[in-house]
Parts: C-alpha cells; sequence; structure tokens
C-alpha cells in the first residue's frame, strides 16, 4: 500500500437514474485504484440505492463511503427519483454543499454537468472541479460541429438529411433529429464554458470504441477529458448487477420466473426491450410495440416504464388490452412484460438474449456493448440520435427501427413508429439470418475490447490511473 495520504476525490451525482447511475460507478472505480472516493447524495433514501454496493467495496477495504448533504429543516428536496427530470433544480444543496466543501475541502470534485448552479460556487472556493455530462465522445463531437457550423440551417424542411461538417466519418443527420434548442440561433454554448473552466472532463467511455472521436474531442477541440469506462464493468458480483440503480419491480417470485423462462428459450432468440428511466411512450405506440412482438414469433423481455397520458382522454381500453396482451404472452411462454425497474445488466448478459430495442441511451448503449448484444435503434431525445449513428452507421452492431423525430422525454410524439417496423427490425436482429450472425460477432469483439480496456493495461485503466497520478503531484506541490 502506498505509504502517502491517497488523493481524495468527491463525487456529486445528479438525482437522476441516466446519470447518478455511472457516477456512482466511476466512484467506485477511482476508489478501486487506490483513491479516496466520498459520494455526496442528496436524501438518505437516495443513498440507501446504493449503499448495499458501497458497503461491498468498503470489506474489499477500498476508500469509499457516502455523506448525506443535510438540508435546512424548512427546505423541500428535488425529485431524486431515478425518472427525475434533466432540468430538476438542485439548488437547495447550495448552503449544504458549500458548508461542506469549507469544511472539508478534497482535492479534486467531480460534479454533474446538470448541478447547474454548482460550478461558481466550487470555483470561488478554489477547489479543482471535473465535470461528468454522461454521454460518449462521438455525440458530443457531433452537437459541437453542428452548434460551430449550423448546417441545418440551410435546408428547407425539417425532413431534409444533412451532412454534419468536419467530422473524420460522414455523419448524416435531419434537422428533426436536432434537439429542439439546437435547431434555433441561440446564445453562447454554457454547458461548454463550464466544461471549459474546469480541470477537465471524465467520459464514461473507452478508446477503441470511438478512438477517433476521442482524439477529436481532445486534440481539434482542444478538451482535457479522460476516457475511464466502461464504468458498468466494476459491477462484477452478481448482487451488484441486480441492485444497481434501485431494487428490480418483480418480486422475487416473479423475477425467479422470469429468469427460468430465459433459461428455457434458444440462445440469442430474445429481445429485451427498454427506453430506459426517463423516457415516455404513448399507449398507441405501446400497443404497436406489442403487435410487432407478438409477430416477430420471437421471444421477448419488455420494460415498460410511465407511459405518456394525456389528461383528457380515458385510457382504461388501452390500458386493459397491454394487461390482456401480458397475460397471453405469459401463459403461452412467449414473453414477460415487467412493469417498472429491472436489472437491465442481468437481463443483457444472459445467454439467451440475443437482441436489445433501445432508446439509445449512452448507459444502455454501453451496457449492450459489454454485454456483446447487437441493438434496435430506437431514439428519442437528448443525443440520442447522434448515438443511434455510432451504432449502426459507424460500428455496425444495430438496426434502425425508423425514429426521425426528437421529442422531449415529457412531450407525447406526433410520429408512430408502426408495428411492421417493429417486426421487421427484431427478425434482422434476432431472427438468425446473415445480418444477425455478423452484427453479433461485431458486437462480441467490442465486448472483448471494452472489458480489456478496464482491466489493468488497458486503456481505461491507464486513464483512471493518469489522473490521479496528476492530482497526486498537484497535492504534492500545494
Amino acid at each position: 500500500m502506498d505509504s502517502e495520504p491517497p488523493v481524495e476525490l468527491y463525487f456529486f451525482p445528479f438525482v437522476g437514474g441516466g446519470h447518478q447511475i455511472p457516477m456512482i460507478d466511476t466512484a467506485r472505480v477511482f476508489a478501486a485504484h487506490g483513491a479516496k472516493s466520498t459520494i455526496l447524495s442528496t436524501t438518505l433514501s437516495n443513498a440507501l440505492r446504493f449503499r448495499n454496493s458501497i458497503h461491498r467495496d468498503q470489506t474489499l477495504n477500498r476508500r469509499i463511503t457516502i455523506h448525506v448533504l443535510d438540508l435546512p429543516n424548512d427546505a423541500a428536496p428535488p425529485d431524486t427519483s431515478m425518472s427525475a427530470a434533466p432540468f430538476t433544480d438542485t439548488s437547495v444543496f447550495q448552503q449544504p454543499l458549500k458548508q461542506f466543501l469549507t469544511q472539508n475541502p478534497p482535492d479534486c470534485i467531480v460534479i454533474d454537468i446538470f448541478h447547474r448552479w454548482a460550478s461558481d460556487l466550487i470555483d470561488s472556493l478554489g477547489i479543482r472541479r471535473i465535470v461528468f455530462n454522461g454521454n460518449g465522445f462521438f455525440s458530443r463531437c457531433v452537437m459541437h460541429n453542428v452548434s460551430r457550423f449550423r448546417p441545418h440551417e440551410k435546408l428547407g424542411s425539417d425532413s431534409e438529411p444533412f451532412v454534419v461538417p468536419g467530422l473524420p466519418d460522414r455523419v448524416e443527420l435531419t434537422k428533426s433529429q436536432l434537439p429542439v434548442f439546437s435547431r434555433n440561433k441561440s446564445g453562447p454554448d454554457k454547458f461548454g464554458q463550464l466544461e471549459d473552466k474546469s480541470f477537465g472532463v471524465v467520459v464514461n467511455s473507452f478508446y477503441e470504441l470511438e478512438s477517433k472521436y476521442a482524439d477529436y474531442f481532445k486534440k481539434e477541440l482542444g478538451k482535457k477529458a479522460w476516457g475511464i469506462g466502461p464504468v458498468s464493468l466494476c459491477n462484477r458480483d452478481e448482487a451488484d448487477k441486480s441492485e444497481r440503480g434501485q431494487a428490480a419491480s418483480f418480486d422475487e417470485e416473479n423475477m425467479k420466473w422470469c429468469l427460468n423462462w430465459l433459461d428455457s428459450q434458444e440462445p440469442n432468440s430474445v429481445v429485451y426491450i427498454s427506453f430506459g428511466s426517463l423516457a415516455r411512450l404513448s399507449y398507441k405506440q405501446l400497443i404497436e410495440i406489442a403487435h410487432g412482438l407478438e409477430n416477430s414469433k420471437q421471444g421477448f423481455v419488455w420494460v415498460i416504464g410511465k407511459v405518456c397520458t394525456s389528461e383528457n382522454e380515458n385510457h382504461e381500453n388501452e390500458e386493459n388490452w397491454l394487461v390482456g396482451f401480458e397475460k397471453r404472452m405469459r401463459e403461452s411462454q412467449r414473453g414477460v412484460v415487467i412493469r417498472g425497474w429491472a436489472p437491465q445488466i442481468l437481463m443483457l448478459e444472459h445467454k439467451s438474449v440475443g437482441g436489445f430495442v433501445s432508446h439509445c441511451g449512452w448507459n444502455s448503449t454501453l451496457e449492450s456493448v459489454c454485454a456483446g448484444v447487437p441493438m434496435i435503434t430506437w431514439p428519442l431525445s437528448a443525443e440520442q440520435f447522434s448515438n443511434e449513428k455510432l451504432i449502426t452507421d459507424l460500428l455496425g452492431i444495430g438496426v434502425q427501427v425508423g425514429s426521425k423525430e426528437w421529442a422531449s422525454w415529457n412531450m407525447e410524439r406526433k410520429e408512430l413508429i408502426g408495428r411492421e417496423k417493429v417486426e421487421d427490425a427484431v427478425r434482422k436482429v434476432v431472427g438468425g439470418g446473415d445480418e444477425a450472425v455478423e452484427m453479433r460477432k461485431r458486437a462480441r469483439d467490442l465486448a472483448e475490447k471494452a472489458k480489456r480496456a478496464v482491466e489493468e493495461g488497458g486503456s481505461s485503466y491507464a486513464e483512471v490511473d493518469a489522473l490521479i497520478s496528476e492530482l497526486k503531484s498537484l497535492k504534492k506541490k500545494n
């Protein structure tokens, strides 16, 4: 053990699941490399979600702890559920964070970009700040060049394709696939400014996945960054995988039934469907997915989250139809429907799962890559349309279902993806044809590279060590 005091890092995750889960994993990765990691949690109930995995790390003599920021008695905490929206205001933690940092200054703090207020506070205290924003290198480069060159402004319609200028590869998008806030002329990039003033950026990715874009991000865009992922691979214990994020919505008996059913299926024959912790689809869209799955004749595990509903409409008939579908599929041993939360890593790693219908959120994309499972891409918002291009056009490990409409997580969509497109995409990926075999081969090759990246001697392992070493040398100078 190194006789010098360890580098001390704080991690301040955002409240929503898509950002919180990888930040917790990131803290655990740094602790595994010998750093002293402290996770700053917003509430006790939130901390309870990941307490068990932290306790397991502590039994391995890793220096990792959770500190719950105490709110004033009259302060109401923000939404801390896994489906908390990106614009959830967390500024109620400003005073508790300032007090804790003033009394216990670390060598560095890693903060989520969605804590918009925190950067100025941390900088005013003279503490080194590293930014985490949850995306990969490729999508960051795409959106930077869209913002810089604004090629979409010359188009006649939202559906007309354009090529993103300046990138190492030809990347084609439509205006309708851009975030609404990127389509119109806007002011300065506030997130970019917060990053540029920081010590640097940690990116949950690995060099072999998007090497040209890791280089482009650092050299062409001049960003100081460390690719440290996939951080989900720190979950090696079965309990870590099953509890990651939160406990499954299934009770133990139903989960056992689900896993036994998966065990009874042929290898690579089942499709797993999940649109993440935030996205909401309409009942009409859910029914089209159900028909597409049934018509494909493939086994499936479908995780249905919150549904997008209109207050002035009665959805009893649609809900009854879905309940009937769920019952019929289970009785015929055709598939499983899970309402709420499922242990995604465990599902994707199961030998019978051969495809993943996904919204292309970066966490889900990396988890699919790590499991060697090809994807059926169905982007909805955020940077997901850029991720789709990486998956399907550059890496060749996925098939597009045909989603063209970027819409915020809480908006009802005009676009309806029909059952025929769902059926066709599912058959292409898990139907056993030559295309599916080649995709699976490429996906499995990437899975091996991902695992090597986080092991000693790997690219991400070296990046974590490089950041710790740099902080250690700065600590000596102070």
